[in-house]
């Protein structure tokens, strides 16, 4: 079953036969979640080692329950992805051979109330990836000012009425602080005209950018591709899921500067930088969801996947 606490693991057949597993190889999971594709990987290792990572307590104990039956196979650590490089020489792992990273918000943290994740369900606002962190969302809708608010919700969020919302949300707040998502979505709803609420949920974009923030999400992309992919041995792949332009563009360029060679300006007679590719791209378009995924699972209706491999 793909399924796991609440959780479906997008990708999860593409994922990892695209890694091209060696039985004794070191791979790692840099969003180990619901532990689908961890557990896909270990089915294949013979002597090899997973390591899995992931900011939030709550899905690493749900992991290693999961995964118990591999005993020392699998190495838990709990941190932010853009340090698993330092992460993984603490423990003296120095190359490995292939690293996944799903980057989509895990459907255990959407569903779990508590969380303030989503705009579903009536939550106080948080959105913290790992609940050892002080800032949270309510700290950004309350705490940013009306520029700041709206340039988030317009870069992250892609939202066309940025500035309305960010305007509404700074009214609402001078009569009393924005404590809860339904309050949040409420503003949101009545900031946009409504022919524009057809496509989706009103609040989607919005919780999508406050998330983002909170959480420093897009940063720490470019910071583990480059941290990782040159511990990888040769013939080693790494494959992102990515679940918006966003993340996607991120992970594109960051391929692209592996494959690129040569960078000395073209009247140079001959290379003087040295510089040679490190990489090459497997798939030179990203890798969608089947109609059988999509059907299964309408939440991974954006997911792509993205690989290259160590040269």
């Amino acid at each position: 079953m793909q399924e796991h606490f609440g959780h479906y693991s997008v990708l999860l057949n593409e994922t990892v036969e695209n890694l091209n597993i060696k039985e004794d190889g070191v791979y790692v999971d840099c969003t180990l979640g619901g532990a689908g594709h961890a557990n896909e990987i270990l089915k294949k290792l013979g002597s090899g080692k997973l390591v899995g990572i992931d900011r939030d307590a709550y899905a690493l104990e749900k992991a290693k329950d999961r995964l118990k039956a591999y005993g020392d196979k699998v190495i838990f650590l709990k941190g932010n992805f853009c340090c698993a490089n330092e992460m993984l020489n603490e423990i003296g792992i120095e190359k490995i051979d292939g690293v996944v990273a799903d980057l989509g918000i895990s459907s255990f943290q959407i569903d779990n109330t508590d969380r303030g994740f989503s705009y579903m369900h009536d939550a106080p606002l948080d959105m913290r990836m790992s609940t050892d962190e002080k800032f949270s969302a309510y700290d950004v809708v309350n705490g940013y000012d009306k520029q700041k608010l709206a340039n988030i919700i317009d870069v992250y969020g892609e939202e066309k009425f940025a500035s309305r919302i960010a305007e509404n949300i700074c009214k609402e707040r001078e009569i009393k602080p924005i404590e809860t998502t339904f309050e949040l979505s409420e503003i949101i709803k009545k900031s946009i005209p409504a022919k524009f609420s057809k496509d989706g949920h009103p609040s989607k974009r919005t919780f999508q950018a406050i998330r983002i923030e909170v959480n420093g999400e897009l940063d720490a992309i470019g910071q583990m591709i480059n941290a990782l992919f040159p511990m990888i041995n040769s013939g080693g792949r790494m494959a992102v899921i990515t679940f918006h332009s966003l993340e996607d563009r991120i992970v594109k360029h960051a391929f692209a500067e592996f494959t690129k060679g040569c960078i000395c300006p073209s009247d140079f007679p001959v290379c003087v930088c040295g510089r040679k590719p490190t990489g090459i791209i497997i798939n030179k378009k990203p890798i969608i969801p089947s109609e059988k995924e999509l059907k299964e699972n309408s939440r991974s209706k954006s997911a792509k996947l993205r690989i290259i491999e160590k040269i």
